[in-house]
């Protein structure tokens, strides 16, 4: 079958924000895509600014995923079905969903055992040559457009993907009640892990950074403690974690951090650094501490849903600027600019 032919509310045409080369960003005229069998076209209203987005603008590839050829940045949608394609069964025009990023292949081992995120043949947004969806609309596999109930906005929809991270980080750290865990990096993925620890059942939840204004946010997010590591070291504080969930990506952290994990504790690797880390390995094995690293997310939306709707985790305090499609460079930079920036959202639609 073939796609579908666009609704008459729907234009023919869109804006989306294309990144051409490293810190040169334009806002084009595109096609809007026609949604093919089993897909849904979604109008896009919300897209968080992700780390991995700054760091494509600035130097134009991550590792050995390089920008070749102009592409859309953005992989933190949200939005509302406007269209569906041949064969879909799922959703109903005027539905809001979050968008799951990437589409697996479906057929490999790994997507078989249910481990998609580490399909090779995944498609995700906004990685080279995917485009992502700094754009109006984008048509979607209906299996990863997840519909969310009505206590949820476009915001907070598009914010179920770094709050996906988080689930998946604490499942990989097995944390459950009674956990007592360190979370090092107070940057959203470390502020959405820390609240996820604590809706798991951790009693503890310790939050490191070097930004006092982050850590106040973790301990009105739900921290238990915090520790500014400008001035105490986390040796000094006396903090053996069952499970670490190292979020900064910085080397020396992510050594200092296993150093306090307590006996048959876990160390899971969250944040993107350097391409090597040391590691304390006389620690490691004296105190038989697995350490793990995590990759995106598998089958995390239904938890991360229900952790949103539910309250037990504050998506919408994470947003500190908001940007139309045309201002979306200035949501790349915020950080650069602002120090006080945690999470730059854009809203594509003309309001």
């Amino acid at each position: 079958m073939t796609a579908t032919a666009l609704p008459a509310h729907v234009p023919s045409t869109m804006r989306a924000a294309v990144l051409r080369a490293p810190e040169k960003l334009e806002i084009q005229e595109r096609p809007v895509p026609e949604p093919g069998p089993g897909q849904v076209l979604v109008r896009v209203e919300a897209v968080g600014i992700c780390g991995s987005d700054v760091h494509y603008y600035r130097h134009g590839r991550i590792g050995d995923f390089v920008v070749r050829a102009p592409m859309v940045l953005g992989h933190e949608p949200g939005g509302t079905v406007v269209a569906l394609g041949p064969d879909t069964s799922r959703h109903r025009v005027g539905q809001l969903v979050s968008l799951e990023p990437g589409v697996p292949c479906a057929r490999c081992t790994q997507c078989r055992r249910g481990r998609y995120n580490l399909c090779p043949e995944v498609s995700f947004y906004a990685t080279p040559p995917v485009d992502g969806a700094l754009c109006e609309y984008v048509a979607v596999d209906e299996d990863f457009a997840h519909p969310v109930p009505d206590p949820l906005t476009a915001e907070t929809a598009a914010l179920l993907e770094p709050l996906s991270v988080g689930v998946w980080a604490s499942r990989r750290g097995c944390i459950g009640p009674g956990s007592r865990v360190l979370v090092t990096g107070a940057g959203p993925i470390g502020l959405v892990a820390a609240q996820t620890a604590r809706a798991f059942g951790a009693t503890e939840v310790v939050v490191t950074d070097v930004a006092p204004h982050r850590l106040d946010l973790a301990r009105q997010l739900g921290a238990t403690a915090t520790v500014d590591v400008r001035s105490t070291r986390l040796a000094d504080t006396g903090f053996d974690p069952d499970v670490l969930l190292e979020c900064s990506g910085v080397p020396a952290v992510v050594d200092e951090a296993i150093r306090t994990v307590g006996r048959a504790g876990r160390a899971v690797l969250v944040g993107m650094g350097g391409d090597t880390v040391p590691l304390p390995l006389s620690h490691v094995q004296n105190f038989e501490i697995e350490v793990t690293g995590t990759f995106r997310y598998a089958n995390t939306w239904p938890t991360a849903i229900a952790l949103a709707a539910s309250g037990e985790v504050a998506l919408d305090r994470l947003i500190t600027h908001r940007y139309d499609l045309e201002r979306a460079e200035d949501a790349l930079t915020a950080a650069a600019r602002d120090h006080t920036t945690v999470k730059p959202l854009v809203r594509p639609l003309p309001s």
